[in-house]
């Protein structure tokens, strides 16, 4: 026995870093983050259970405890740019990365990271070539337009057109489309931003015919007209749908831009969703230019697409902040293989992620919840309660933001306080791969609408590493 001073015992009982690290236990810390991480990690580790034993505590570690720690530690060094399960029934979330990429946007992407490639190369005529090229075509295949090109969101589409047509001009605009979306995006920020003279005209609710008619004049550069993704204005209103609004600003002389923001490609209401009015219908409508986005609806990474008349087309590619704004080859590559997949329209919901999540059913779903049910509840053990529930999943982003699709979740509801399910959602978040879901009347729920079948052993294998 220690009379001296009995943290002298607790102090001798700790492992030490190389009897760990000759453990079996922390093989697989070694082959994910190498044995320089590792053995600093166990450093880390032992040096805080000696400082809490000078300060007291008399729990020794043992090996098992210090290197379940050491990962804990490692998890929480490695990049904060980590694979997730987004189980909070939002298909498209904005902070989870919005849509998930076809393996063949996947493969194309990676392809370009690997090799060099013609990405502004003819290989006909063996010069300089222009990268927007590559989907120039596909573009004009698929909306119809006369002529596209891309940027690298949707936002900087709508600058770029406002700069190119309206700087130092007036910009006719419904007071009830200012809109402002995520992050504090306003309209009129962009408008400004832009050099446009923003031109407002209506009210909130109600805007007419005339009053766009009575707003341009000589110095009116565009009209543009906004879809309001993230809200509806309902009861005593009154708007002027594109075609009339292209009849009219075309009586003036003057372009019309019509920005779709999520824009979609095909018709949804095939695949079970609420009816919007496809690109190649804008463009039909009379718009002499469209903008939408590429990681929303169309389902494929960042961008923002600009499709319309080829002469403003090509007064926009000669834009200055055309440059700024264009997308690398990376992306470029990632959008092609998308859009090749919508000339497939029958294969394209089982190739596209985003519409097959969007397109599942809610039985389908529920069964996936039943299987998972026991098995998520033995992970979680006694403290909580598992139930199969129905709930709301919705499309996010700002598309289609009055609907949304039945689906099932995976009900936790604990046996303890509500501080008890912040905890396990904290604990969640702690996952090698976090799980992230909402809690609301009482329990938190998992949504399982982007739970690919072929990932619940992945899931399950996860929650194994749940914290006590």
């Amino acid at each position: 026995m220690d009379m001296a001073d009995p943290s002298n015992s607790a102090l001798r009982q700790l492992p030490a870093v190389a009897t760990v690290l000759a453990a079996a236990d922390v093989l697989p810390l070694l082959d994910v983050h190498g044995r320089v991480a590792t053995t600093e990690a166990i450093r880390h580790v032992l040096e805080q259970a000696r400082a809490a034993i000078l300060r007291g505590a008399t729990a020794v570690p043992d090996i098992a405890a210090v290197v379940f720690a050491a990962g804990a530690w490692l998890a929480a060094r490695r990049s904060t740019l980590r694979p997730l399960f987004n189980l909070t029934g939002t298909v498209l979330h904005t902070n989870l990365g919005r849509a998930v990429l076809a393996e063949a946007a996947i493969a194309a992407a990676t392809e370009a990271m690997r090799h060099p490639l013609a990405l502004e190369y003819d290989l006909d005529e063996g010069g300089r070539g222009e990268r927007d090229d590559h989907v120039r075509g596909l573009l004009r295949e698929l909306t119809g337009a006369e002529d596209a090109t891309l940027v690298n969101n949707n936002a900087a589409a709508v600058l770029l057109c406002l700069n190119t047509l309206a700087a130092g001009r007036g910009a006719v605009v419904s007071r009830g489309e200012l809109i402002e979306i995520g992050g504090a995006f306003r309209m009129p920020d962009i408008m400004a931003r832009a050099g446009a003279l923003m031109v407002e005209v209506g009210t909130t609710n109600r805007t007419h015919a005339a009053d766009y008619q009575r707003a341009m004049d000589a110095d009116t550069g565009v009209v543009l007209k906004v879809h309001t993704s993230n809200y509806r204005i309902q009861g005593f209103t009154a708007e002027v749908g594109a075609r009339e609004l292209a009849g009219i600003a075309a009586g003036a002389g003057v372009p019309l831009l019509n920005d779709l923001g999520s824009g979609s490609l095909v018709d949804l209401s095939a695949h079970g969703l609420a009816r919007e009015a496809t690109v190649r219908e804008a463009v039909a409508e009379g718009a002499n230019l469209v903008t939408f986005s590429g990681d929303k609806l169309l389902g494929g990474p960042q961008a923002g697409f600009i499709v319309g008349d080829g002469a403003l087309i090509e007064a926009i590619n000669r834009n200055p902040l055309k440059r700024a704004l264009r997308v690398d080859k990376i992306r470029l590559a990632a959008i092609e293989a998308t859009l090749r997949l919508y000339q497939d329209p029958d294969r394209l919901a089982e190739r596209l992620p985003t519409l097959r999540f969007l397109g599942r059913t809610r039985d389908a779903i529920a069964a996936q919840a039943a299987r998972l049910r026991d098995p998520v509840g033995n992970r979680l053990g006694g403290g909580f309660r598992v139930e199969v529930g129905d709930c709301a999943s919705q499309v996010g982003s700002g598309a289609l933001p009055m609907d949304t699709l039945a689906s099932a979740a995976l009900a936790l509801h604990p046996a303890g306080s509500q501080r008890t399910l912040e905890d396990l959602a904290t604990r969640l978040r702690a996952l090698p791969r976090p799980v992230i879901g909402r809690i609301t009347d009482g329990a938190l729920h998992l949504d399982l609408r982007c739970l690919d079948e072929a990932e619940e052993a992945l899931f399950l294998a996860n929650l194994d590493a749940l914290a006590p």
